[in-house]
């Protein structure tokens, strides 16, 4: 994934967290780097699709995973839940998974 891509996400992953400071930034970059492997390893997505702009299922599974990690979430059981159900979907989905791997 290139430099672009992580910073989009960082700055998407940011947003949606309500921060507004650095302090955090490289544990939300970790964050977004363990989601994208998890999606990878799982078969969920290519590497081909890591550009920006991203696919809005691919962004929405990374931030629901950065989302459930993050600190103290408010519900980590039901964001980790949604986590899993969008990587399956992912992962059922043509387009997405390179079936012949």
């Amino acid at each position: 994934m290139n430099e672009s891509v992580k910073t989009s996400l960082l700055r998407d992953a940011k947003l949606r967290l309500r921060l507004h400071i650095t302090s955090f930034d490289e544990e939300i970059s970790d964050l977004i780097d363990a989601a994208v492997a998890d999606l990878l390893n799982r078969n969920a997505i290519q590497e081909s699709q890591l550009t920006d702009p991203m696919d809005p299922l691919i962004k929405r599974a990374i931030m629901t995973y950065v989302r459930a990690f993050f600190g103290t979430p408010e519900d980590p059981e039901r964001l980790k839940a949604d986590y899993d159900e969008q990587k399956v979907t992912l992962m059922m989905t043509s387009g997405y998974t390179d079936w012949e791997a």
